[in-house]
């Protein structure tokens, strides 16, 4: 069977097949991507002062993004072993770019001394993770999970001398929806018979949903708490949009100092 065939992949997830579409093996679970076109690309103009003060590479994280809700789409519309591949592995260098990034520079190996060798250092993990995700493609996922369980207790370490009230409720938001989400995809995984029953089966197109906003949550987060130590001159500070007042929204770094620097001028 070749790789690009539909239902190669030997994973498939509780929606039933075809039941919506005769080209579309699990509709909903293909539609739910629509999450990622969404949100990546308000992300990447909320966060363009900061990218631009910063690291433009920081709008790779959200171009990776949209790679990753592509090949999302792709892998659920047809169930095939290149999808899922290509879906993972995307996933995967997300999380690269993410290291390379934000990891704080305190909780590098003590045998790096620069950020440009720990990324070279990601660089050469992660070509090597790429190159075994083909050893035992069912493992990929929990594989990827373990990866973030990293970053999570990394940010956690962080977070022990920060006093700041909107970042550590913004900490708190990110891990909850991390939390529901992959619960979503654990249930869906694990409990298909159990919601089967109720005849509710679209807990993954859920989890694709909630995995955008936790990453939204997330990368504001690690991205305010980078500018704080790298660009404390600008002043940064937490805001959502599209208020700042609302309980709900999407967190983005302004810069104040920056544009008082601006008017200045």
């Amino acid at each position: 069977m070749s790789v690009f065939s539909y239902e190669s992949s030997e994973i498939d997830w509780c929606e039933e097949n075809y039941k919506h579409s005769e080209t579309v093996a699990e509709y909903f679970n293909t539609i739910s991507n629509a999450a990622f076109f969404i949100i990546a690309p308000v992300m990447t103009y909320l966060h363009h002062p900061y990218a631009s003060e910063r690291n433009l590479a920081v709008h790779l994280v959200w171009l990776m993004m949209m790679f990753v809700g592509l090949f999302s789409l792709y892998f659920h519309m047809t169930l095939s072993f290149l999808g899922q591949m290509l879906d993972e592995l995307s996933i995967l260098w997300v999380l690269a770019i993410g290291y390379c990034l934000w990891f704080p520079r305190s909780h590098f190996p003590s045998f790096i001394k620069d950020r440009s060798t720990f990324s070279k250092t990601v660089t050469v993990v992660t070509v090597i993770t790429t190159l075994s995700a083909f050893i035992k493609p069912a493992a990929n996922a929990y594989v990827l999970n373990c990866f973030v369980i990293h970053i999570l207790y990394s940010l956690g370490l962080e977070l022990r001398s920060c006093s700041n009230q909107k970042a550590l409720r913004l900490a708190r938001s990110a891990v909850g929806l991390w939390m529901l989400a992959v619960s979503c995809w654990i249930s869906d995984r694990f409990s298909c018979d159990f919601w089967k029953s109720l005849n509710f089966c679209y807990l993954h197109g859920f989890w694709h949903i909630l995995i955008v906003m936790a990453t939204a949550y997330a990368v504001a987060l690690l991205s305010y708490l980078d500018a704080q130590n790298e660009i404390p001159y600008a002043l940064p500070e937490l805001r959502y949009w599209p208020c700042d007042s609302w309980a709900l929204g999407l967190p983005y770094v302004f810069l104040r100092g920056v544009r008082m620097v601006r008017k200045t001028c």
